[in-house]
């Protein structure tokens, strides 16, 4: 077992190193900027389009989803920088398949509005 904080000293380092890891994904991820501009346009557009809690949460949720995957995404994409700068196909899989999580993630969104907002419509 690695040795470190515990109890509420270990959630109040968790919580700093998140902080961090947003901090970095806004000053080094143009992607990310992007999303969380949608997120900002999104969230208070899908709490007021929604009818019911849980309409909310799926026009929300979806929104965050992308986010979470834009994270995980430029995470992979730091390691693979970090182990080299030459090209090799284990690198660009991993790039590659990071890239499609995330358009995974947008069509999500897109499903998601286009089912309650096709519903609202008709």
């Amino acid at each position: 077992m690695k040795p470190g904080a515990t109890g509420l000293t270990r959630v109040i380092n968790a919580a700093g190193y998140s902080m961090l890891g947003l901090r970095a994904a806004w000053h080094n991820e143009a992607a990310f900027r992007q999303e969380l501009g949608l997120l900002v346009i999104g969230l208070p557009l899908g709490l007021w389009l929604g009818n019911t809690g849980v309409e909310r949460a799926l026009l929300t949720g979806s929104l965050l989803v992308v986010l979470i995957v834009e994270l995980i995404n430029s995470a992979v994409e730091a390691v693979v920088d970090r182990i080299g700068a030459e090209l090799h196909p284990l690198s660009g899989r991993a790039k590659d398949i990071g890239s499609a999580a995330v358009l995974l993630a947008l069509l999500l969104v897109g499903l998601v509005w286009g089912c309650i907002l096709w519903e609202r419509l008709t």
